[in-house]
């Protein structure tokens, strides 16, 4: 017989975009907005886990890599 395979679903977060919300828009210069998109090895969340619409996903990696060539954000995280 063959064996099942177990799907694993990772948790998505349901709500509003935190920017329509806010009624507001992504800055490359508020870096502290901009770490909440970023993952502990500052990679950026995808949108399905970070509850943001597509239209503000695309302006946030935009901002966050803009941000990045400024460096106002690290590329990598650190490791000590």
């Amino acid at each position: 017989m063959a064996k099942k395979r177990i799907k694993i679903r990772k948790p998505k977060t349901k709500g509003v975009c935190y920017f329509c919300k806010d009624k507001k828009e992504p800055s490359f210069k508020d870096t502290a907005v901009l770490k909440r998109f970023l993952s502990e090895r500052n990679k950026i969340i995808p949108r399905g886990r970070s509850g943001v619409c597509a239209k503000h996903q695309r302006v946030v990696s935009k901002k966050i890599k803009q941000a990045r060539h400024l460096a106002l954000l690290p590329f990598t995280a650190r490791e000590i």
